[in-house]
């Protein structure tokens, strides 16, 4: 059931969030996957108390905050079946029974549509699950929702606001209602905060699960191209493309991982790196996991201002104190990412989306043509605030993955992007790169744009396809501050424990505060 509504463009004041979210006698804000696993083995909780408090607290809490587009109808069978195997001593493990909410672009045959948060597809009906549902489903999770988003995961125009979709308004910042979430998973990033969901899936392209983590002072997963299935997930670029986990704490994002990542014979490439897919990430989680190791230090990032400055001298200082050695770098060819990227993605996106639709159920648009023109018929609703300049560029590209001309500036792109990390990380002997990942949240004005706010650090990794991730690092007043960790491709083993390490002596995540306004 759609649970949104866009009537209200930018969240009113909070009514009542005052409280910790207990469920059962158990701080939610405090446990991890496997304390609310033991919770259910014991008896004290069952899947369906817990997932009964999150579609409660989605009731209470998301007519301000528009995090959440639809709750599933079958949430509460899907507890109860878990709670009946539980019950019989054949749990399918650690996600067994957990509550997951998925961005709104990642395909679910059930009676959910996927919509991109557009008004377009909301008669669309995928033939079958996306790769990593079908995992979720396989691993016994509940799939409590779809969550909002940046519409078209923020490729549809360049003045276009992180986390507003006409089907669910402008998502929320938790911690500050007026201020953005960062996108395009804006949905599964608040939710995760503000416990409407135990973990949630982003996608992301470049930055779209990296800025919403930080700014909503969640730890996000980045994998490298390969290691979690794109299949039936509405795309920009497959070439960039990736789901990966939300979570409050670097374990439950780590237990995610391990239940999304795996071949998919739908997507070719994790059948190449079924090698590197884990079916447990955890064991690489030690309090003294930085002892020892040698971390760049990455300055060059797009406009981090002083609070973040002064915030991510400290993290280095945590990490000094953890047993790392800090190493000042550079990351070399960023000039040619930034030439090529965004270029090659107009041809991506238009071959990609075309390719969707084309084997996409139910009524919408047959391909971008097709949605241009949707637009144009329904402006009023589609396009209040701003226009769909991105699509008129991808429209006007052949469209064609084997033009010489896209494909040189792919390959332009993406060689850059992995040399620059393979030289850095090799020529310095390092194990990881950090940077900060996001300003505190800037004021949400719907038809701004945002693109000037935001840090660039998430680019090398996106373009390169190699892993990075995020876990709180610090808060500017009452807004959050994220810290990106990232390597070279399938290592996340090694981010996931230097991440915990940080996380377990910094302890720097806090509830949100829900405040309306500051400043």
């Amino acid at each position: 059931m759609f649970v949104a509504s866009a009537a209200t463009a930018v969240p009113a004041q909070a009514a009542d969030f005052s409280g910790r979210p207990v469920v059962a006698g158990i701080d939610l804000e405090r446990a991890t996957i496997p304390d609310l696993q033991r919770a259910m083995r014991s008896g004290r909780l069952s899947s369906v108390e817990l997932t009964s408090f999150y579609l409660q607290r989605i009731r209470k809490l998301n007519p301000t905050l528009h995090a959440v587009l639809t709750t599933n109808p079958d949430a509460l069978r899907l507890a109860a079946d878990s709670d009946a195997r539980r019950h019989r001593h054949r749990s399918k493990g650690p996600m067994d029974g957990i509550p997951v909410l998925l961005k709104d672009n990642i395909d679910t045959a059930d009676r959910q549509p996927t919509t991109a948060g557009s008004t377009a597809l909301v008669k669309s009906r995928p033939y079958r699950d996306a790769g990593v549902v079908e995992n979720l489903r396989e691993a016994g999770a509940v799939i409590l929702g779809k969550a909002n988003l940046s519409e078209w995961s923020s490729y549809r125009s360049t003045s276009s606001s992180n986390g507003w979709s006409p089907l669910a308004g402008q998502t929320a910042n938790p911690y500050v209602l007026d201020r953005n979430p960062c996108g395009s998973s804006s949905g599964p990033g608040v939710a995760v905060a503000a416990h409407l969901a135990t973990v949630a899936v982003g996608t992301e392209t470049d930055g779209s699960i990296s800025c919403p983590s930080g700014a909503n002072g969640i730890v996000g997963v980045k994998p490298s191209l390969g290691l979690v299935s794109r299949s039936g997930i509405i795309p920009v670029s497959k070439q960039q493309d990736t789901a990966g986990p939300m979570a409050r704490n670097v374990v439950d994002a780590a237990i995610l991982l391990a239940a999304l990542n795996g071949a998919d014979r739908r997507d070719p490439i994790t059948v190449d790196a079924a090698r590197q897919s884990l079916d447990d990430y955890t064991k690489y989680l030690r309090p003294n996991a930085l002892r020892g190791k040698r971390i760049g230090v990455w300055r060059e990032v797009y406009t981090p201002d002083d609070t973040t400055k002064a915030a991510f001298e400290q993290a280095l200082g945590k990490l000094r104190k953890l047993g790392a050695t800090t190493v000042e770098i550079t990351i070399p060819y960023l000039d040619v990412i930034a030439a090529n990227e965004f270029p090659a993605i107009r041809t991506e996106f238009k071959h990609d989306l075309n390719a969707y639709l084309a084997s996409t159920g139910g009524e919408h648009p047959a391909d971008l043509a097709g949605l241009i023109q949707y637009n144009l018929d329904h402006a009023a609703v589609e396009m209040p605030y701003w226009t769909q300049n991105l699509w008129d560029r991808s429209q006007a590209t052949t469209g064609d993955l084997n033009d010489p001309a896209y494909r040189a500036m792919r390959e332009a792109a993406t060689s850059a992007a992995r040399r620059g990390l393979d030289e850095t990380l090799r020529g310095s002997k390092l194990d990881a790169i950090v940077a900060p990942t996001n300003n505190a949240a800037w004021k949400t004005q719907l038809g701004v744009g945002d693109g000037a706010l935001l840090i660039d650090s998430s680019g090398p990794a996106a373009v390169s396809g190699y892993a990075n991730m995020t876990v709180p690092m610090a808060y500017a007043g009452p807004l959050p501050l994220g810290l990106s960790i990232m390597g070279g491709r399938f290592s996340e083993p090694s981010l996931l424990a230097i991440a915990y390490a940080f996380e377990q002596d910094t302890k720097v995540r806090r509830l949100p505060t829900f405040i309306p306004s500051i400043g």
